[in-house]
């Protein structure tokens, strides 16, 4: 039976309940007053506090995604467009991938690492490497790292991610540094979870791939990621290890996507209910090409039309959670979705082991990549592209080292309030970013955009402050102010 505060994963995430869901979605899809109402309910409202979503249900959000009313979709947009306004404002946070190693015993027909690959030559980085890797993404100037691994239990343990991750943080090149490192390595313990906790990181991401628990099971025919309860369960395990930052998404194109779709939201209820604290972030990658994986074979794949509604949708059901795009997508397509809900991208990405150092922004290393990257622009074009279209790039880790995290990120992110301190730290670590590490025009770009932005800043001591801060970063040599 469906229960939501289940810890079993086929209870939380229960098949009858999604299939419901669709058919209810199906016969509702031409619902003008029941969609209607759908959208009030989830329409931002301002209070005492700031600004309040009541997000949706599962199945309230599938109604909204079976629409194939034109003027009803573009409503959903709009009403996307408002809450990411509310929430998120107009910045977007920066990140990179760092690939550690693509060794990996799982034989996940979708990944070019799977074991029996034999195309790609492996490789794991030696804590040098990492050295020289992290050196390189700091000379580009970020400052958020999501490191990637695959899962071996002899090439990659705990104690090899752990040591990674105390290398990552201790790099202090010129002005750069890692403030925040996420990791995306496979589902594992409740002890593991706490060492990861204790060792500083910022989010855990695990994607789901899929939901579907028979399709789930033929894609992941062997090696540990075949225990489809063991993975699905991992928020969980994640949560009771202390890690309150969790991270979730599922590979669209390899199974029915609205089905994706409404176990996707199940999960986030089910972390709302059990822990008082949703996903962190969404992430909404689709299936790319790669050494030995050719995503025509997947049969689910979905348009850009498609995949902007599901984005949209999801913003609405979930309106706290942050959205990540990655370099997956091409630049038209991030630049339609980025203002339906996206609040996190990757810039300058590269999804080779051991892809940054030693090559120019021209060059990438092709022999490791786990998928291909449509987005191939360096970190500065991509800022300038950003900034060009009225956002700020932000390479801001503030709520983290703070203490934000979890409930306590909640509690302000939920009523907008996260806002009076996220803009004006996303404007001093842009500023940080232009002086450092911007091209000449990219600077130029950035400077009016701080000084239009600033004047944003409702509290009139706060932006004083922010704009003293700013001008030390400028012209006084300081760096790493935060509200």
């Amino acid at each position: 039976m469906y229960d939501m505060k289940s810890l079993k994963a086929e209870e939380f995430i229960n098949d009858e309940e999604i299939k419901a869901t669709l058919e209810y979605a199906e016969q509702n899809k031409h619902n003008r007053e029941l969609i209607e109402q759908i959208l009030e309910k989830a329409r931002p409202r301002k209070t005492g506090r700031g600004v309040e979503c009541a997000g949706l249900s599962h199945r309230e959000a599938s109604v909204l995604l079976a629409c194939d009313i034109p003027e009803m979709t573009e409503k959903m947009y709009d009403l996307a467009r408002e809450i990411k306004e509310a929430f998120y404002g107009n910045r977007i946070v920066m990140f990179a991938p760092l690939y550690l190693s693509n060794y990996c015993v799982n034989q996940c027909v979708y990944c070019p690492y799977h074991m029996q690959n034999k195309e790609i030559p492996r490789k794991k980085l030696t804590q040098e490497e990492i050295r020289q890797e992290v050196i390189a993404l700091q000379d580009m100037g970020h400052k958020r790292l999501a490191i990637e691994s695959g899962e071996d239990p002899v090439n990659n343990p705990i104690e090899y991610i752990l040591e990674c991750i105390d290398t990552i943080y201790s790099i202090k090149h010129k002005n750069g540094a890692i403030r925040r490192v996420n990791v995306n390595i496979a589902a594992t313990t409740v002890e593991n979870y706490k060492k990861l906790h204790d060792a500083g990181i910022g989010t855990y991401i695990l994607f789901q791939e899929t939901y579907h628990k028979e399709s789930y099971e033929r894609l992941h025919p062997a090696g540990p990621k075949h225990n489809y309860a063991y993975h699905t369960e991992a928020m969980d395990r994640a949560m009771e290890g202390g890690i309150d930052d969790v991270g979730l998404g599922v590979l669209f194109g390899l199974d029915m996507y609205k089905y994706e779709f409404a176990g996707l939201l199940m999960h986030a209820e089910h972390l709302e209910a059990v822990h008082g604290v949703g996903p962190h972030t969404i992430s909404v990658p689709r299936v790319k090409r790669a050494s030995d994986i050719d995503p025509t074979v997947f049969d689910n794949g979905i348009d850009d039309d498609t995949f902007a509604k599901i984005i949209a949708c999801i913003r609405i059901a979930v309106p706290y959670t942050g959205m990540i795009i990655s370099t997956r997508e091409n630049e038209s397509c991030r630049e339609k979705v980025l203002e339906l809900g996206v609040s996190q991208i990757s810039g300058g990405s590269r999804t080779s082991v051991g892809g940054y150092a030693g090559y120019t922004p021209e060059e990438r290393p092709h022999d490791t990549e786990q998928f291909d990257v449509s987005d191939q622009r360096s970190l500065d074009e991509v800022v300038k592209w950003l900034m060009n279209m009225g956002h700020i790039p932000s390479f801001c880790t503030a709520c983290y080292r703070e203490g934000r995290t979890g409930d306590r990120f909640m509690a302000l992110c939920k009523v907008g309030q996260i806002q009076n301190c996220c803009h004006p730290n996303a404007l001093m670590t842009l500023q940080e970013y232009l002086t450092d590490y911007a091209s000449p025009e990219t600077r130029a770009v950035g400077e009016a955009l701080i000084a239009k932005e600033i004047l944003n800043v409702p509290d009139e001591k706060r932006r004083q402050r922010a704009m003293d801060y700013l001008d030390e970063i400028k012209n006084g040599g300081k760096r790493d102010f935060r509200f």
